[in-house]
């Protein structure tokens, strides 16, 4: 008999090569995740739809639970602290801006705007998996913030 090349493998050797495989197509299709889409908030109050905007990652509210106030009307940004936006409706507000990936599944750089306080915050996002990322606004450093987890939204 001829010499073979392939050695025969170990119960062992297979396994690792089995979960090594694995990790590396996980890996890679977390990598292709994508942030683009629609994100239930935390309370599942609102959906922010995350999107490019010129080569960052902005987003905008494109559903709340209630959007109109009890007269009927629409929410407007009233808390906002600059009395000529006042008058705007959050529907379809832009509270994400200016993020780029600083990560195949993290991006920082950005603001966040809080329509309860009227106020603007530093923020980072990272995605934890296909459906979920961590939103954190914070003042000065990410330790002086608070986080929130968004989910996908899948019709």
């Amino acid at each position: 008999m001829g010499k073979t090349l392939i050695a025969k493998a170990t119960p062992v050797a297979t396994i690792v090569a089995t979960v090594t495989l694995g990790l590396m197509f996980a890996s890679a299709a977390m990598a292709q995740a994508t942030v683009f889409g629609i994100w239930v908030t935390e309370n599942g109050l609102a959906r922010i739809e995350i999107f490019d905007c010129g080569g960052q990652v902005c987003g905008k509210f494109v559903w709340f639970e209630e959007p109109n106030e009890e007269d009927g009307t629409p929410k407007l940004d009233d808390e906002n602290p600059d009395g000529a936006l006042q008058t705007r409706p959050l529907m379809g507000l832009q509270l994400l801006e200016g993020f780029d990936a600083s990560g195949p599944t993290a991006w920082s750089g950005g603001t966040i705007y809080d329509p309860i306080s009227g106020n603007t915050y530093s923020s980072t996002m990272e995605m934890r998996d296909d459906n979920t990322l961590k939103v954190r606004g914070y003042v000065l450093l990410p330790i002086l913030g608070r986080s929130q987890t968004w989910t996908r939204y899948l019709p």
